[in-house]
């Protein structure tokens, strides 16, 4: 019998009326033959109202408190969840992350994952009954509630595919897939049917909000299968998986943006053996995740050192960077929180020269400067001005073709200056 695990977002559970169309499909899938188990997410904008309520009484409240507060979101979206589906006639259990063996490490407010033990999932499905489990938030191995960050619960509904077997992990959203660009801002940005689990990590890490990073990292790490699909609609979406001969061998898979980073600058760093660990240590310890990293050409022996990081951790990467300025006698660190990234991803840059040559022209003839480049075999990032961000994404997406029913080597020409 095919086993299922389908993630449920907040938009999909966001009304009684929603919440009962989700009991409807869940149930569908139930009465052709699957076993399945639903991961749901809090309720339309709960965790953000949640949010909103701490900081009326903490600014800065305690990360553990915050797990506590976060984690009851999911739990009314469960017990409601499963009224419905009992409503129809069918047997449901809810479970609490913890419930169901989500087993984390101790980092509160984003919790990696550390171990899955499914039995209560295996032993109920094995009962007959439809599971359902709370999205984003587990328990240390000491018994800690912890919550995984955002789009926790797209690595939950993976991590449980995981743990259980699942033949499929259907990721339901407010979108019916993946496509090659931000269809908000790219208005011809085209679906995509099938794609690797190398470029959609690419494409996650570098903006695109449809997967979450961590979930697309554990599926490919586990071999989890991914269907990415809307919640509205029978459509079929993109499936996530390992890639084959079968799929198709674009040179660019897409192009995502980020507006959720800002840019810290420690200037007049003495350029000396030691310095660049001492001010990651620093990040490390104060639980700030850092994603580019420039430090500048030394001049009088002294160097600037930048790197990018969510807003989201800027309380934890001031203080982290005030200790490293003391620390290694640097003149000042500012921060620019008003920039963003675009980035093209495509296997088939790997072997075709002149994509980078491409990106940096038709980034030039849209009048849009460069601040940072990053580069990995199968993606360029760059750092432009938050309010270029869309004029970005466009033209990259028209000066490669994107919006073509198939993009072929062909179809890029070779500019000369490889990546």
């Amino acid at each position: 019998m095919t086993v299922i695990v389908q993630k449920y977002g907040g938009t999909s559970v966001g009304t009684p009326e929603r919440m009962r169309a989700v009991a409807g499909r869940i149930v569908a899938s139930k009465l052709a033959g699957a076993r399945v188990v639903a991961v749901v997410s809090a309720m339309g904008d709960v965790t953000d109202d949640l949010l909103g309520m701490a900081a009326k009484i903490d600014p800065e409240p305690p990360e553990r408190e915050m797990d506590m507060l976060l984690a009851t979101g999911e739990q009314v979206s469960i017990a409601l969840l499963a009224m419905a589906i009992h409503a129809l006639g069918h047997e449901a259990i809810s479970f609490t992350g913890p419930q169901v063996g989500i087993v984390t490490d101790h980092g509160h407010t984003k919790a990696k994952i550390m171990e899955v033990r499914a039995d209560r999932v295996s032993e109920a499905l094995d009962d007959g009954r439809i599971v359902i489990v709370a999205g984003f938030q587990g328990m240390t191995p000491d018994g800690q509630i912890t919550t995984l960050g955002r789009g926790g619960s797209d690595t939950t509904a993976v991590a449980v595919a995981a743990g259980i077997g699942a033949d499929v992990c259907e990721i339901y959203t407010d979108v019916d897939g993946v496509y090659t660009a931000d269809p908000r801002v790219a208005r011809d940005a085209r679906k995509i049917d099938v794609i690797s689990y190398e470029e959609m990590l690419e494409l996650a890490a570098a903006g695109a909000g449809v997967l979450n990073l961590r979930s697309v990292e554990f599926a490919r790490n586990h071999g989890v299968t991914i269907h990415c699909r809307s919640s509205f609609t029978d459509v079929p979406g993109t499936i996530v998986k390992e890639a084959d001969s079968s799929m198709e061998q674009a040179i660019i898979s897409g192009v995502a943006h980020d507006t959720s980073e800002a840019k810290v600058t420690i200037r007049d760093v003495p350029d000396r053996p030691g310095v660049a660990a001492s001010v990651f240590t620093r990040m490390a310890e104060a639980n700030v995740n850092v994603d580019m990293i420039i430090q500048n050409v030394s001049e009088a022996g002294m160097t600037d050192i930048s790197f990018t990081t969510p807003k989201a951790d800027l309380v934890r990467a001031r203080r982290a960077a005030d200790a490293a300025v003391a620390e290694l006698g640097a003149r000042e660190w500012t921060v620019d929180d008003s920039i963003a990234k675009v980035s093209l991803v495509g296997a088939g840059m790997k072997t075709h020269p002149g994509v980078a040559a491409q990106m940096f022209r038709a980034l030039s003839d849209a009048d849009v400067n460069i601040d940072l480049i990053s580069t990995s075999t199968i993606r360029i990032t760059c750092v432009v001005e938050g309010a270029q961000v869309e004029a970005a994404v466009r033209a990259l997406h028209d000066s490669f073709g994107l919006s073509d029913a198939e993009v072929t080597v062909e179809s890029v020409p070779a500019c000369g200056g490889g990546e």
